[in-house]
Order: C-alpha cells, then sequence, then structure tokens
C-alpha cells in the first residue's frame, strides 16, 4: 500500500514525496498539532504554502527554541478532526469493527508490514482496556526491507557446521532496526539451506496480506502470522519441523519459557528483545538465567548514531566481542 493512501485526498499531493526518503521510519499524526516526519537523521514537517510541499523543520538538538522554529511552527499544517476520522476509514478500510483486538492491543499492521500505532480515549472492562473509542493520535512505523543489511555480522552467527546458527538475540532500543535486521537473517538463512519458522505475532516480519508474505523471507520459510509467540512456537514444533525458529520482540514470561522449550527440544532460536546495552540485557532476571545456562551463544547489540546510521556489535555467550 503507498503511504499517501492512508492520508486524507486533500493532503495526497504533498504525501507523494514520501516516496523520495528513502530513509523514512515514522510518521506522527496528532489532532491540532503539526504533521511530522522522521527519517534517520532529520525531523521534517508538513508546511502550507502554495504547493502543499514538505519542508525541513530543523527541530534537533540545541536550535529547538529558536525563533525560526516558531515561525516554523506558525506556517505548519495542523491535522483536524475530519483528517482523523478520514485516515480513520482508509487505515481500516471502512470496518474499524473488523479490527478490534488491534485496537485493544494498541496497533494495527497494514498491507505492507507498516506498523500503526493508536492512542486516544480508551475503553474499559473489569479494569482493563478493551479497546480504543476516539482515535486522536496515530504513529504511522515505515517498514523496511533492506535486503543484504545482515551480511556483515551473517558468518558470527553460523555454526561453524552445516546450515543452522547459534542461538541468537538481536537487541537495541525501540526503533533502531531490530526486525529489520531479524528479517534479513531469516532471508539469508532461508536461501543458504536452512528450514525455518517464523511467528510473526504483529505481521512485522514478513508483512504477509492474506497469508501471503510480501517481504522476501527465503524459500524455504514457514510463516505463522498474527498468532502470539508460546502458541506459535508450540505449534511450529508440532507441524512444521523447523530448524530455526525466528521471532520478533520478546518480552513476557511465556515467551521465555516456550523459547527455552524450543531450544531444549533441539530447534535453534533468532529473536529480538529490547535492549539499550549489553548490561541493560544482563540486568533482566531471565536473560541473567539464561546467559547462566549459556541458552544463547551469539548476541547482536544495534547502536544508531547521530547521523542515523547502525553499528553492529556481535559477542559470544562469554560477553566477549567478535566483531
Amino acid at each position: 500500500m503507498k503511504l499517501e493512501l492512508l492520508f486524507p485526498i486533500h493532503l495526497r499531493e504533498a504525501m507523494k514525496n514520501l516516496e523520495k526518503l528513502q530513509d523514512l521510519e515514522e510518521i506522527r499524526v496528532r489532532i491540532g498539532q503539526p504533521l511530522f516526519l522522521y527519517t534517520g537523521q532529520k525531523e521534517l514537517v508538513l508546511v502550507q504554502n502554495e504547493q502543499q510541499s514538505i519542508k525541513q523543520c530543523t527541530l534537533l538538538g540545541n536550535t529547538f527554541r529558536e525563533i525560526t522554529e516558531r515561525n516554523m511552527f506558525d506556517k505548519a499544517y495542523r491535522i483536524t478532526e475530519q483528517d482523523l476520522l478520514e485516515m480513520q476509514n482508509y487505515i481500516s478500510n471502512y470496518s474499524l469493527y473488523a479490527w478490534q483486538e488491534e485496537l485493544r492491543n494498541g496497533f494495527l499492521t497494514i498491507q505492507g508490514g507498516h506498523r500503526i500505532g493508536l492512542s486516544g480515549g480508551t475503553t474499559n472492562q473489569n479494569g482493563r482496556i478493551s479497546g480504543i473509542s476516539y482515535l486522536t493520535f496515530f504513529n504511522i512505523r515505515v517498514a523496511h526491507e533492506r535486503i543484504g543489511c545482515a551480511d556483515k555480522i551473517f558468518p558470527y552467527l553460523k555454526q561453524v557446521e552445516g546450515t543452522g546458527i547459534h542461538n541468537t538475540l538481536i537487541i537495541s532500543p525501540p526503533g533502531a532496526g531490530k526486525t529489520t535486521l531479524l528479517r534479513d537473517c531469516i532471508r539469508s538463512l532461508s536461501y543458504a539451506g536452512t528450514k525455518i519458522g517464523v511467528v510473526d505475532e504483529r505481521s512485522e516480519i514478513a508483512a504477509s496480506y492474506h497469508g501471503i508474505p510480501q517481504n522476501d523471507v527465503g524459500p524455504r520459510t514457514d510463516v505463522l502470522d498474527g498468532c502470539n509467540k508460546p502458541e506459535g512456537i508450540q505449534m511450529l514444533l508440532r507441524t512444521m519441523s523447523p530448524e530455526v525458529i525466528a521471532v520478533d520482540e520478546l518480552g513476557t514470561e511465556e515467551d521465555f519459557k516456550a523459547v527455552e522449550q524450543a531450544a531444549y527440544s533441539g530447534c535453534k532460536i533468532i529473536g529480538t528483545i529490547h535492549a539499550g546495552s549489553m548490561e541493560e540485557l544482563r540486568e533482566k532476571p531471565t536473560l541473567k538465567r539464561w546467559c547462566d545456562k549459556a541458552l544463547f551463544e551469539r548476541f547482536v547489540l544495534i547502536e544508531k548514531g547521530e547521523d542515523g546510521m547502525r553499528e553492529f556489535k556481535v559477542y559470544d555467550n562469554r560477553w566477549e566481542r567478535l566483531c
């Protein structure tokens, strides 16, 4: 899906410029506020002029309080309630009721693998969030398929013999590219001869549409789309005989238990987890247990520099850096 089709018709001409932003990462839509776009290095804002075009807004670092930025805000297009209602229809294909489970979780994934975070007024049932009744804030996370981005680290993940890999965890803060790197590792393994099962809980890895992966995850990859990780891992083990299981964003105790069971069943694991550093990773109780047991043999830390460039660091299970 072209991203401009998510926006009100009167903004689409301006949003066609999105295709020129190769490193676009996020689009932030907030009621009554400017429309922001984030690349690896810049923050952009939609301003109102004759062409209704996208121009750079220098709102980074110490320049935030400069008067020129205040002038830029004065020129910025402000998102209206009608804009949000139109976007809600386009995002849900006029069937918002069909996305109730996704609304309860606070996000939905659209064709192409783009994930849209949702905020606004919540509804509650039995003390728990049951949905979002007023959608007034959108965070559009733009999916990127960067084929070859794992080439540098891939040799450090492969086992000396065979086509498989070491149990591997990819680590980074949110938005640094864990899923993109995981996807390319899956693709490389699959083309190299490994049978892989992917539990794609949020449809971000394979970006399946009607069950068909839109991203290249390789010829030997089976995808279980929209399934929670614990159930998905067990289902793949029972039915698809994978050599490797790939999962994104491990977080709950149930996730960790399922991963342990799969690893002890002879299946290799490659997954991602949120952490800002190796020190932060060590502080997680479950990860400390895994490290004590040497369950994982490789750790890939992604660090994002001020220029937006990513640096990959690979460690072994003794926390010694390999590259």
